[in-house]
């Protein structure tokens, strides 16, 4: 990459002397549901602010369609033929070797709690029929039915709105929405530390907000794909952050592709859950052939890198544009019944799901890799924490199981929570006087808008579900030569900034996967198809300022221990 990428440690040069000063013990950053159990969970210790840039709804959490992924007591509805040991096994399965057991143990062994804390919340899960439980439904990559949804496919908006609620009744957490955070600030030394982020709010500007820890919880990278089912605000801005401050980062080659996207022609890519499927819906192709079964055993309900290659694969065959989903053998109203927002949507394009089958195309969803933590949420810098999609836990491995997000982010959020409780027993550091000085650039400006546009389509051409060796070189020039116009800039609005994190996540992606000489779970290279468990059955981790990579094994699981090596290739 070139130096810039690794030079640049804040976006913007600031005197933290000259700007408005705020104070907190916690500050977490992100309002999906990973920040909000996080910030509940530090309020019981500490006093917390949330910040995050936009609102409620522009979280991935908000959007979530497919549910919550739990093994749910029978008392309450779930099987008996499930267990704790199957879920175990199926997120193990999905995660093509490179997850770390004891994290996926830990997290779906507290499953049943996590669900037991949303019903006591009066969280309006699906009931089954009969009304004596809740309804459980089935994805992708799971062997029982142990998906949890409210509203039928409005689960994610459900739990941010029971969450945000509880946040507003604390009396010991403080909101600001419409901030948007630049740079986490880091007192260097034997050990960096953090202590406060520089962050741009609406209506007062510029503010730097010093606390005893920062929990990052910002969410996803998906907006540096031209196709994607986030929110216009994923733009990796925390995952960026933490790579500038020397943040120990990881697994960036593996982004899930979601197969199922809403594609017509002029409107927005709209997720179309994975639990339409699991309902009986099947993947056609222009012919009408249904063709899951000539790729996997599971056929429909394969993991999500098999439909999203299978599909690819089928639309070279037949048609260039898209495949189809067909909800037609489902039985009169079950659709609509099940699906109301989603059938809801397909009426505004006059499609009607029970005869006629819907257009879909696959699209990013989710970034595996991100800020190296342990199983408390720990990052390499003392003080501070991460969770959620922004952390890389090692619980998802190679390819997240479907609707395991959501139990992430409420069980590690809330560990998170808790564990920052450690930083109270230090002496505090901040506030510390912080001169970032950027020089003026000399260098021509290119269009903000084009380059956006630019990176989102080469990124989904040639660092998306297929990559190739040769490829990936190419691609690694082309960001080289945007970051040399783009990242000498100071930018003073929130889209430069986000192109600036933009980049700088895209040629993290690249580079990333162009030194994984495999294929594995959602990294798929055409030039090395085959997994190579000899020498890449590890973690590959990247620091700033450091120029190759760090092989790790499966069982390092603190960031502040994990050996420095180059790794294999």
């Amino acid at each position: 990459m070139n130096k810039l990428f690794d030079e640049r440690r804040y976006l913007i040069p600031f005197r933290t002397a000259l700007l408005p000063q705020i104070f907190t013990d916690v500050l977490v950053i992100g309002g999906g549901l990973a920040g909000m159990c996080a910030a509940i969970e530090a309020s019981s210790h500490s006093e917390v602010i949330v910040a995050y840039k936009g609102r409620l709804k522009d979280s991935n959490t908000y959007w979530a369609q497919g549910g919550i992924a739990a093994v749910v007591p029978p008392e309450l509805g779930g099987s008996r033929e499930d267990s704790v040991d199957l879920h175990i096994q199926d997120t193990l399965d999905a995660g093509a070797g490179l997850c770390d057991r004891s994290v996926v143990e830990s997290v779906i062994d507290r499953s049943s709690q996590a669900v037991r804390r949303l019903v006591d919340m009066d969280m309006p899960f699906d009931r089954c029929e009969a009304g004596d439980g809740l309804a459980l439904g089935r994805e992708g990559g799971h062997s029982a039915s142990r998906i949890l949804h409210c509203d039928g496919d409005a689960t994610g908006r459900a739990i941010s709105e029971r969450f945000a609620s509880v946040l507003r009744d604390n009396d010991r957490i403080r909101v600001f929405d419409q901030c948007f955070v630049l740079d986490l600030i880091t007192v260097e030394g034997n050990t960096p530390q953090c202590v406060g982020a520089i962050t741009h709010h609406a209506k007062f500007g510029l503010q730097v907000i010093w606390a005893g820890a920062v929990i990052l919880a910002s969410g996803g990278a998906g907006q540096v794909y031209r196709e994607s089912t986030n929110p216009r605000q994923a733009t990796g801005d925390g995952l960026a952050m933490a790579y500038r401050a020397g943040a120990v980062v990881g697994d960036l080659e593996f982004m899930q592709f979601h197969p199922t996207t809403l594609y017509v022609a002029g409107s927005s890519r709209s997720l179309i859950t994975e639990a339409v499927r699991g309902e009986g819906g099947v993947l056609i192709d222009h012919h009408g052939h249904r063709f899951m079964p000539d790729h996997h055993p599971l056929a429909d309900l394969a993991p999500r890198d098999v439909v999203s290659r299978a599909i690819l694969m089928q639309m070279e065959r037949t048609h260039p544009g898209r495949v189809y989903l067909d909800c037609r053998a489902m039985a009169p109203g079950t659709f609509a019944r099940r699906f109301p927002g989603i059938h809801h949507q397909l009426r505004q394009f006059e499609i009607d799901p029970e005869t006629t089958p819907i257009p879909i195309h696959p699209a990013a969803h989710y970034m595996i890799g991100g800020v190296w933590v342990d199983a408390e949420g720990r990052t390499s810098i003392r003080g501070l924490y991460a969770a959620g999609e922004v952390a890389c836990s090692g619980l998802h491995g190679a390819n997240r199981l479907a609707s395991n997000s959501l139990l992430e982010a409420m069980v590690l959020g809330r560990a998170a929570g808790e564990t920052c409780r450690e930083m109270k027993s230090l002496a505090s550091v901040g506030p510390v006087r912080v001169i970032s000085d950027v020089p003026i650039s000399d260098r021509s400006e290119l269009d903000l808008t084009d380059v956006r546009s630019s990176l989102r389509s080469v990124m989904w051409r040639h660092v998306g579900i297929n990559r190739e060796g040769e490829r990936l070189s190419e691609i690694q020039e082309m960001f080289d030569f945007w970051g040399r116009y783009m990242l000498d800039k100071i930018f003073d609005d929130v889209s430069g900034w986000e192109v600036q994190n933009l980049l700088l996540i895209g040629a993290l992606i690249t580079r990333a996967a162009a030194h994984r000489d495999e294929s594995r779970g959602t990294h798929f290279r055409t030039d090395r198809p085959e997994a190579n468990d000899g020498d890449w059955l590890c973690h590959v981790q990247w620091r700033r300022g450091e120029s190759s990579a760090r092989c790790v094994g499966l069982t390092v699981t603190s960031p502040l221990d994990a050996p420095a090596s180059k790794g294999p290739g």
